[in-house]
């Protein structure tokens, strides 16, 4: 099964920037977004032979997460069942036999790391909660995880230590995630491969001179991460500030 991973960065405005082209022509089986800035309706998004499910911000404009599959899911959930996480359309959970698709948009700490108490204390209402799907059976989760995780996952690691999604603090929290019982499916295949990254500031030509941080992910429950065939960063696709991730598993 083939799954991707982007966060649009509005998905209105990546719309007319080649989004259909992508999303034709690799063909996944799911396709996950984050970032849509935008309520249900505002645009009509439907590709031939998928579902969708989008899980809009309260506040308009902001946030938000999509999935788009092939296959019918045997359920649905939005959120994680704690209110006070549940107001920005960051989770979205799919539900199929042999595995649970989560899609997530994590908070960004924020300059000044203004938000960094709060993202802690929502880094472990997640972690129980996929803790909580992965009793039951496999859990897939995908998105802007915002967090470089090791020093090899952005390109100027001393300079950033401080800075939101390079704290010690978050950094922390993907390994306590990763030791629970999760696989960071490019790092799984390719440990040591530098100079990999998913997000560059629109700033100082970042992006042509690949400075950049790897912040989109795909993890799997360690009990599935034999079955991991490829795992692809898309740095070739333009239209967000961050590029579509990739994950191939035998299912």
């Amino acid at each position: 099964m083939r799954f991707i991973s982007w966060n649009v960065n509005g998905l209105r405005a990546v719309w007319n920037k080649g989004f259909s082209d992508f999303f034709n022509a690799i063909d996944a089986d799911i396709f996950c977004i984050q970032e849509t800035k935008m309520q249900e309706g505002q645009l009509d998004v439907n590709f031939d032979g998928y579902f969708k499910f989008f899980n809009s911000a309260v506040k308009k404009g902001y946030s938000g997460t999509a999935i788009f599959c092939k296959k019918e899911p045997i359920s649905v959930n939005y959120g994680i069942g704690i209110e006070e996480h549940d107001q920005e359309g960051r989770v979205i959970t799919l539900e199929f036999e042999n595995f649970y698709m989560v899609n997530v948009y994590t908070p960004n700490s924020q300059r000044e790391l203004t938000r960094l108490k709060y993202r802690e204390h929502w880094e472990d209402d997640f972690r129980n909660y996929l803790l909580g799907l992965d009793k039951i059976k496999p859990v897939i989760v995908c998105g802007d995880m915002n967090v470089a995780h090791k020093e090899i996952d952005l390109k100027n690691p001393k300079s950033n230590r401080r800075n939101a999604g390079f704290t010690d603090e978050e950094r922390a929290k993907m390994t306590k995630l990763l030791d629970s019982g999760f696989t960071d499916s490019f790092r799984y295949l390719y440990p040591d491969k530098e100079n990999c990254y998913t997000w560059w500031s629109y700033m100082m030509k970042a992006r042509e001179k690949n400075i950049g941080w790897r912040i989109d992910y795909f993890l799997v429950s360690d009990k599935i991460k034999d079955k991991i065939k490829e795992a692809k960063i898309h740095s070739e696709i333009m239209g967000s500030d961050h590029c579509p991730v990739e994950l191939e598993i035998e299912l």
